[in-house]
């Protein structure tokens, strides 16, 4: 794949480097290096510092290193943001002073047809960030009718669950699903069609936002991830997190929260007895979102959130 071939526009890029208060001199982690847009700003401004740039796709991973070449303090490395710790243990670094993720699927994999990603393409049902293990095709094919419901209804907050998996399943009687036009067209036959013109969005975002993150294991991945990379931090460091729909924002802001708590006592305590205090302090009350400037120019960053935490 050619190096032009890829395009991702990040997302609140001036907002995240500014958030991470980048030191020459520090160590820094991108979670979810995409097409490099984020790693190069924070490469840029390292002297002494170090980048640790990680990516499970190995597509992105080829791009990112080529563009990282002309920066010596940058590596990248191929896996899941949630093995960082992993990582880090690899390459003998035991604290960073940054750490970014951006949760969003780059416009790379939601562009290109045959990764699967996407409900405006008809394409092989995919969607493997990594183009490994188990795929969109595996989940519409191979789970029951309750496997499906929870997914469609934990991960799209799709009310209409129930039925997309019904007529999902009666089409598996006669062949398999194999293509996303078709996933597409089950679901809008589905989903009633006064439903479909008061949500006024495409009927088939829920589904497919939720089969992709079962299919890549979003949601455990960022749960392994927040419960281990805070530690990570050293004093002053700081996390910046840009999430893209409500399941992740909420999990971040809850786990921030956690962070920033201390004591844990009963309210009707007088005094502290448990002597937590606490671990860290949001930088940002609310979350930081784009501005009308950056919608007009990627329609795509309308729903991102940024959240960030400094270690105290």
């Amino acid at each position: 794949m050619e190096e032009k071939d890829f395009q991702h526009v990040s997302v609140l890029l001036n907002e995240c480097i500014e958030g991470l208060d980048i030191k020459p001199d520090g160590v820094y982690v991108d979670g979810t290096a995409g097409g490099a847009g984020h790693s190069r700003e924070i490469a840029k401004r390292l002297t002494t510092g170090r980048l640790i740039a990680i990516d499970k796709d190995p597509d992105a991973v080829a791009v990112a290193a080529e563009r990282l070449r002309p920066y010596p303090c940058a590596q990248m490395v191929q896996s899941d943001f949630s093995e960082m710790c992993e990582v880090l243990s690899r390459l003998g670094i035991e604290a960073v002073d940054g750490i970014l993720l951006d949760l969003g699927v780059s416009s790379f994999q939601l562009d290109t047809p045959d990764r699967g990603f996407s409900y405006m393409h008809d394409a092989p049902l995919d969607m493997r960030m990594s183009k490994a293990g188990l795929s969109a095709y595996d989940v519409v094919n191979g789970y029951d009718f309750r496997e499906l419901c929870r997914v469609f209804r934990e991960y799209g907050e799709e009310k209409f669950a129930p039925l997309i998996s019904k007529n999902i399943l009666k089409i598996r009687e006669f062949h398999p699903i194999s293509s996303t036009g078709e996933l597409v067209e089950i679901i809008r036959r589905a989903i009633p069609a006064k439903a479909q013109r008061e949500s006024g969005g495409h009927p088939a975002k829920r589904v497919f936002q939720a089969i992709r993150i079962e299919v890549n294991g979003e949601l455990s991945s960022l749960s392994v991830f927040l419960d281990n990379a805070f530690a990570t931090l050293r004093p002053g460091g700081r996390m910046v997190i840009i999430t893209f729909h409500s399941l992740e924002d909420r999990m971040v802001k809850q786990r921030f929260a956690a962070y920033c708590k201390g004591c844990t006592c009963p309210p009707d305590f007088p005094v502290c007895v448990c002597g937590k205090k606490p671990q860290g302090a949001l930088v940002n009350r609310k979350p930081i979102e784009a501005g009308e400037a950056e919608i007009a120019a990627n329609s795509r960053s309308k729903s991102a959130k940024l959240r960030i935490i400094e270690k105290l």
